[in-house]
């Protein structure tokens, strides 16, 4: 397959990208310092060196700064899907996304060294918990349709939408087991191994749900 180049940012988009990423890691910092609740937008804008509005024109809600990786997660689900080999099903490739995302210590899975503190911050903040779960239910939804619309299914396909509430079941008591491992005595390759014990259990009971369909 030929690879082209990704087109080169125009000098405002540059400049638009680089301070929303000044305003999150500004957040992420105070965050992590002071925990999410006790730190204020304008706290947020004077570390970023920006005005309050310009906070809420990158990030309509303050959780959205603390969350702001939730677009990467959903576009590497979606490469997995879509990038898998022909006689792969979409099952097998969420799967092994999951034992490589253990093995190239994805920070995008927050189980290892600094980004426990992330995960410590969020269980500290009601605010942050309950914008966890809507999130949880809003990616079930997403990656349903993308689990139809990889074999061809309307997005509303009742099995893909089954299917896709079992995954993310899994994955979340698989992490939560992980991290509770890696938060208690810090040991990271227990951590990886309870988590991939319960993906691969999880998925495999999921995937006895919809035996018989294009998606196993």
């Amino acid at each position: 397959m030929q690879e082209h180049a990704s087109p080169k940012l125009d000098r405002r988009t540059r400049k638009r990208l680089a301070t929303r990423q000044a305003i999150s890691d500004s957040a992420t910092r105070l965050f992590m310092e002071h925990g999410f609740d006790q730190v204020t937008i304008d706290e947020i804008a004077e570390a970023a060196d920006v005005g309050r509005m310009t906070v809420f024109n990158h990030f309509p809600r303050k959780e959205d700064m603390f969350f702001d990786r939730e677009d990467e997660v959903r576009e590497m689900v979606f490469a997995a899907i879509q990038g898998r080999e022909e006689e792969m099903s979409p099952v097998t490739a969420l799967r092994l996304l999951a034992h490589r995302c253990i093995e190239d210590r994805n920070p995008l899975l927050p189980l290892f060294g600094a980004p426990l503190r992330f995960v410590a911050t969020a269980l500290a903040s009601e605010a942050l918990k309950a914008r966890a779960r809507q999130m949880c239910s809003e990616f079930t939804r997403v990656l349903a349709a993308m689990l139809a619309e990889s074999i061809d299914r309307p997005a509303d396909d009742t099995d893909a939408h089954l299917l896709a509430g079992l995954l993310v079941a899994t994955w979340s008591v698989a992490f939560f087991e992980g991290y509770n491992v890696a938060d208690r005595n810090g040991d990271a390759e227990a951590a990886g191994q309870i988590f991939l014990r319960l993906i691969d259990r999880g998925f495999q009971a999921a995937t006895a749900a919809v035996s018989g369909t294009p998606y196993v």
